[in-house]
């Protein structure tokens, strides 16, 4: 990753009632922000997530990545998701007056928790999954969609067709069934968004533009209630 792309970085630290956890602020001065955290083996700190961030800043976006709570307490995979639902929640909560748009998201179980937290009552302008984890690998049959149709704001899938944990027409099919979801393809990206022949900044960079003409034509003119 680019040095120009890491410089302009804040950290933080958020407090709710289930405790705090790290943050880092790509700051950008506009009138969107885009909340991110990480997939189930990762942190705050996963190449690609930064890449994205960073992407993200270079194109007026402000950008907050944060770690879930069992990462803070130096575990390597999540517990129960219902605390890391409530720490969505809260993350959103404490965010949302400092930007006229919020949109919250992350990398595979990091988005997925978002969702959830959407879907049961968490306030936002919008969703972008990087690497939405439609299924466990190998088994297609225990597809994890039920709770998006309760979500109401638009939904943006960045997806890889070699990707594990969504067969690509199941995923199609899904998607097709939410009406304000937009799927983008990745050709040949896994799980991680690793293609081959391509830098990480590369794809990243790609995703970035995507997403911000997905912000402006999703949400061109909401406002997150207060």
């Amino acid at each position: 990753m680019t040095k120009e792309r890491i410089r302009a970085v804040k950290k933080e630290r958020i407090t709710w009632e289930g405790g705090t956890v790290s943050a880092a602020w790509h700051q950008a001065n506009g009138d969107a922000l885009l909340a991110l955290t990480h997939g189930a083996g990762g942190t705050m700190e996963t190449p690609s997530l930064r890449s994205f961030a960073a992407a993200m800043a270079e194109r007026g976006v402000d950008v907050v990545r944060f770690n879930l709570p069992y990462v803070e307490a130096g575990r390597k995979s999540p517990g129960p998701a219902k605390r890391d639902e409530a720490c969505w929640a809260a993350v959103a909560t404490h965010l949302r007056s400092r930007a006229r748009r919020l949109y919250l998201g992350g990398r595979s179980y990091g988005g997925r928790m978002a969702s959830h937290a959407v879907a049961d009552g968490t306030r936002c302008n919008g969703l972008v999954f990087l690497a939405y984890p439609l299924h466990p690998p190998g088994d297609k049959s225990a597809l994890r969609t039920a709770h998006l149709a309760r979500i109401t704001v638009p939904m943006l899938f960045l997806q890889g067709t070699r990707d594990a944990f969504a067969d690509w027409a199941l995923l199609e099919r899904a998607v097709a069934a939410l009406p304000r979801a937009t799927l983008h393809r990745i050709e040949n990206a896994d799980h991680a968004h690793a293609v081959r022949g391509r830098t990480v900044d590369d794809v990243m960079t790609e995703l970035a533009d995507v997403t911000c003409a997905w912000m402006r034509t999703s949400t061109p003119a909401a406002r997150t209630r207060r």
